[in-house]
């Protein structure tokens, strides 16, 4: 059996580690993150050209199934996967750590409502660690900011006043706090990413006594079978084997 393990996660690189040798498995990272972490046995990096392009693929390379393990909100990735295998009617899991419990978290339906929000609440020194993509609907805004990203967001999608700092998770608690106490940080604003890697930032706001404001998730395409853990991927494809 053939398997697509759709990565670029902790988990994808976890899954992959679990079932090399014994499942002939190819890891596929978007490529978007210089020198990324690579997950154990062959790997493809790039885009696959939307649905045509990824069922062309899975026909031509014998895929017999798809493990999507990408970031939860990789949206576009699960749903091309998502319909392409439908089509195929190939077998299709989607391993998905699981959501934080926002709490008492201000919790918003996209950046753009996480910018209003900060504007609304007024705001004006904002940890913003909505990755490289979620800094384009902060740009206009008038406060500062201490972002953190993996890798550096387009000059233009940046607020005018902010310092950006280039990391890699993990992250500590007395770090997090460490760093929020220095800028002086009044709110944080993440990704509902869940996970126990970046969850430190989470506590430290919480012992901090500052608020959050947090994105969710999107959506997942109707119909998927979903997993929460490394142990129920692993035995759904060994039952497919």
């Amino acid at each position: 059996m053939r398997v697509l393990l759709l990565g670029g996660t902790a988990e994808g690189r976890a899954l992959a580690k679990a079932l090399h040798p014994d499942i002939d498995i190819v890891s596929s990272l978007a490529g978007r993150v210089p020198d990324p972490a690579l997950p154990v046995g062959p790997v493809r990096i790039g885009g696959f050209g939307g649905v045509d392009g990824l069922r062309r693929w899975l026909v031509d390379e014998r895929i017999d199934a798809v493990i999507d393990a990408t970031h939860p909100f990789a949206a576009t990735m699960t749903s091309h996967a998502a319909q392409a295998c439908g089509e195929l009617r190939m077998p299709h899991l989607l391993l998905a750590r699981p959501a934080w419990d926002p709490g008492s978290a201000i919790v918003v339906e996209s950046d753009m409502r996480a910018a209003e929000t900060v504007a609304q609440q007024e705001f004006s020194r904002v940890f913003l660690t909505t990755g490289r993509s979620g800094t384009k609907a902060f740009a206009d805004s008038d406060a500062w900011f201490l972002i953190r990203a993996v890798t550096e967001p387009e000059p233009a999608s940046l607020p005018r006043r902010r310092q950006l700092v280039l990391s890699r998770g993990p992250y500590r608690y007395d770090g997090e706090v460490a760093l929020m106490r220095e800028h002086r940080i009044d709110v944080l604003v993440t990704k509902n990413s869940g996970g126990e890697m970046t969850r430190a930032k989470l506590d430290a706001a919480a012992a901090l006594g500052i608020p959050v404001v947090m994105v969710a998730r999107p959506p997942l395409p109707p119909g998927v079978t979903a997993v929460g853990s490394l142990e129920e991927a692993v035995e759904w494809v060994t039952r497919l084997d």
